[in-house]
């Protein structure tokens, strides 16, 4: 699973790949659990190769919960 985090001040996002039977509705909970825990709260995530990421909740954008190899377009499209 795929989880891209939106900081602000920062023109980048951070994209974990979470193992793939990580499920989305317990990550979304994990989410929204840090993000009613206040200002001083962190979200803690653990990627597939053990790494431990932790944003700060005041600097979270947004964050994208999506399946691995999700179909990400670039470029234009012909009219």
């Amino acid at each position: 699973m795929d989880v891209r985090i939106g900081v602000t001040y920062s023109p980048k996002e951070l994209d974990l790949e979470l193992d793939d039977d990580t499920d989305p509705a317990s990550v979304k909970a994990e989410v929204e659990s840090a993000l009613s825990g206040g200002d001083d709260s962190v979200l803690w995530l653990t990627d597939r190769r053990g790494r431990q990421v932790g944003v700060p909740v005041q600097k979270i954008a947004y964050v994208e919960i999506g399946a691995p190899g999700a179909d990400r377009r670039i470029g234009f499209a012909g009219g």
